[in-house]
């Protein structure tokens, strides 16, 4: 191998030693899989492995998927079990019974099957081989289609699903070099030929002529801004981990945001906070649709809601903001509460917007509320209008007995601030001419109390 600027093979495996140490392979303890396609890319990453690094003969699998979209793929295949087998790695393969429908559908099948076999052999990583050439091309597709700070960081050399690029660094002319200097063989796709995909124009006429014409260091360019653009993300995501602490909390399957504090922060912290909370739920906002949704959330009034795609829902309630999923609809089931006999407690359950309750009653010696029970323990006054109680959720038109006569509960919610997805969750207790004694979770009744040393009745409700 000629040496020139970056070095001889010599250099080139230390280099690549460092790479495997960063990447927490150098000491050679894991047992990775290797995605071959029989390329001249994977064919040096596998080679660089087998006979160029710490790891152990046995701690290395490839894997190869033949994506069918070629007549002659089988023979590639067979070329490279032969490979494999003469230099001692053991290889899984498998081929698509349907060809993609294009790279996005192959990129996904491969990395399906990758992971499935990874998991069989018991491998802890999977790499490939990405070079420094697939990482210039991949920020220009993305800057010519349109993309942010995550977009321009192009290819990550760690990715969160466990999938590592130790050649990321490398140049193709580089392995190129190394390859011939190793005598190795490799098989060559026709297709990476054809200037129909996209990315292949990149790679053989716009890049080509972009450094030809006016600017010849334009690859390594391109590297440089992914590199600092990932200096920036990682940056980024750490502001928006330590503002999500700061401004959500979670509500079962919910996400409640402090309304002031995630508007104290800069657009681009709270874009990207939001933005991550709606992923988690499948649902991904354009920029157009991150305007919108801020301009909802800044000037909405409490009781809006803004629909998102996915079925999630936006809905301002008083000083925050929830997000969550719609819930598909769900049947209350009401509890009739008869009159209880002196000395026994009475149970039964019902189901309020989608929780389950176990309600027990009993006549006792009128008290004040329990102390132990605190919202959802009660001592109520025996019904003037008799028996049987209900439990039930509210319901349109529900007043509630108050001091001066009676309240819609509509109003009682709103003065005491109770968000309209929590109402339909709390369970109301009405007396057998619909007027409403007690809503459970949230007070005391406002004048069902019974009076001291009068027969009362004692409920307690608890979740199911």
């Amino acid at each position: 191998m000629a040496r020139g600027s970056r070095g001889s093979e010599r250099d080139l495996v230390a280099r690549f030693g460092e790479c495997l140490t960063r990447l927490a392979l150098g000491d050679g303890s894991s047992r990775v899989l290797v995605a071959v396609s029989g390329g001249l890319d994977s064919m040096v990453l596998l080679h660089l492995l087998r006979f160029r690094s710490s790891l152990a003969p046995s701690a290395i699998v490839a894997a190869h998927l033949d994506h069918a979209m070629r007549p002659e793929s089988d023979v590639d295949r067979r070329w490279l079990a032969g490979v494999c087998r003469a230099w001692g790695v053991p290889i899984h393969h498998e081929r698509l019974e349907r060809s993609p429908s294009g790279e996005s559908d192959a990129r996904r099948a491969r990395y399906r099957f990758l992971h499935e076999v990874a998991s069989q052999q018991g491998a802890s990583v999977i790499l490939t081989a990405h070079h420094a050439d697939d990482q210039a091309e991949t920020v220009l597709f993305r800057m010519l289609r349109g993309t942010g700070i995550h977009g321009l960081s192009g290819i990550p050399e760690r990715s969160a699903s466990g999938v590592l690029r130790p050649l990321l660094s490398f140049w193709r002319r580089e392995l190129e070099q190394y390859a011939r200097a190793s005598a190795l063989r490799w098989r060559t796709d026709p297709t990476n030929r054809s200037l129909h995909p996209a990315r292949n124009q990149i790679r053989h006429r716009l890049l080509p002529g972009v450094e030809r014409g006016f600017a010849p260091a334009a690859r390594r360019k391109l590297v440089e801004l992914a590199a600092e653009a990932a200096d920036v993300e990682r940056a980024l995501a750490q502001q928006v981990r330590a503002a999500e602490i700061a401004v959500v909390t979670r509500d079962g399957d919910a996400f409640v945001l402090a309304r002031a504090r995630l508007l104290r922060y800069d657009s681009a912290t709270a874009s990207r906070l939001l933005r991550a909370l709606l992923r988690r739920f499948g649902t991904v906002l354009s920029r157009a649709g991150t305007r919108s949704a801020f301009q909802f959330i800044t000037d909405a009034s409490s009781g809006r809601e803004f629909s998102l795609a996915e079925g999630v829902v936006m809905r301002v309630e008083f000083d925050h903001v929830r997000l969550e999923r719609m819930a598909s609809a769900t049947s209350d089931c009401a509890l009739m509460i008869p009159s209880p006999q002196p000395g026994t407690v009475w149970s039964g359950t019902a189901s309020v917007g989608g929780s389950d309750y176990l309600i027990a009653a009993e006549l006792a010696v009128g008290t004040e509320v329990d102390a132990d029970g605190g919202a959802w323990s009660a001592t109520l006054r025996v019904p003037e209008t008799g028996y049987p109680l209900e439990v039930r959720g509210w319901l349109p038109g529900d007043r509630v007995r108050t001091s001066g006569g009676t309240k819609s509960l509509k109003k009682l919610f709103l003065e005491l601030r109770i968000p309209r997805s929590r109402r339909h969750r709390l369970p109301v207790v009405a007396d057998a001419s619909g007027g409403i004694l007690w809503v459970a979770g949230i007070e005391r009744p406002l004048v069902s109390a019974p009076v001291t040393g009068a027969e009362a009745l004692l409920l307690k409700i608890t979740n199911a």
